[in-house]
């Protein structure tokens, strides 16, 4: 049974396809864990195959929470998830369990680390106006209103909320950054590979995806909301599906975007300085590697 130490949150994080779900497991087995999604596509409900969920056995095996659990045509912000992770981390708590906190979104893990500063709800209007603009005038506008913006400016749904941000605040969207509240240092790993492994594990999972199934799954599911409208390779399916692009095509550019995907990720990560990283090409037994570094908490 876990101490009360030990029942803090653990992070095991990383970028995607690295190898992150089927390790969250085998150290939540060891340790009286139970895991918590960091991932802002696994949240929505459906979509299995293409968010690369966990899979049923896993899943099986401890329980998950803030997996699956929002209807893909809801609007779900990072703010929403760290009212619920908080919640669930404190009900795993309060069972002598191990919060084990697994994901890549690297925003939610730094709201869960540093908090968020107080920040206003959507707007439906002005966010239905936002919406309808390019986002080539959304990125140039959000510049001139936040000179020092770091937002990915590639992402409508960042793009939108900083905005959204700046004209209901009157204030740029990164001043509030400076005002997440510092809290006690974090523990946990964070995985990579080396790049060519973490390449080769992409293309595989890619077209394994196909194999199982991903084509069908989204051309069954018609309600996607704007953050789940982002999720890697749902456009370019789309594409395929009303025959834009051949399936070759399709997976190749799903794979290319989730390499750059995991360039980002990883860029992310490396300003988060409390985490150790384990590169699980080089290390011959990773459970023991994260067994020890749970075991280092103080």
């Amino acid at each position: 049974m876990p101490d009360e130490t030990s029942s803090a949150p653990f992070f095991l994080l990383g970028p995607t396809a690295v190898g992150k779900s089927a390790l969250a497991v085998e150290l939540a087995e060891r340790i009286g864990g139970e895991i918590i999604g960091a991932d802002a596509f696994q949240i929505y409900a459906g979509l299995d195959v293409l968010s690369a969920k966990p899979s049923a056995e896993l899943r099986a095996r401890v329980p998950h929470h803030l997996i699956g659990e929002v209807p893909p045509g809801a609007q779900f912000d990072v703010a929403q998830w760290l009212a619920r992770a908080r919640e669930c981390i404190a009900e795993i708590t309060s069972r002598r369990r191990v919060p084990v906190v697994c994901g890549g979104s690297g925003l939610y893990v730094r709201a869960l680390t540093h908090g968020l500063a107080p920040l206003p709800g959507a707007d439906a209007t002005l966010r239905a106006s936002l919406e309808n603009e390019p986002l080539a005038a959304l990125a140039e506008r959000l510049r001139s209103l936040d000179p020092a913006t770091t937002v990915d400016m590639r992402n409508p749904r960042r793009v939108i909320r900083a905005l959204e941000v700046c004209i209901l605040t009157g204030r740029p969207f990164s001043s509030f950054r400076t005002e997440w509240a510092g809290a006690a240092a974090p523990h946990g790993v964070i995985l990579s590979r080396q790049r060519d492994e973490l390449h080769a594990a992409i293309a595989a999972r890619t077209a394994a995806m196909f194999s199982a199934g991903v084509v069908e799954e989204v051309a069954r599911t018609a309600v996607v909301g704007l953050t789940a409208s982002q999720m890697l390779g749902l456009a370019e399916i789309r594409g395929h599906i009303a025959g834009r692009i051949t399936r070759e095509q399709c997976i190749a550019a799903i794979a290319l975007a989730t390499r750059q995907y995991a360039k980002r990720q990883l860029t992310w990560f490396r300003r988060e300085r409390a985490f150790r990283w384990i590169d699980l090409s080089t290390t011959p037994d990773p459970i023991a590697e994260l067994l020890g570094e749970f075991g280092a908490r103080a």
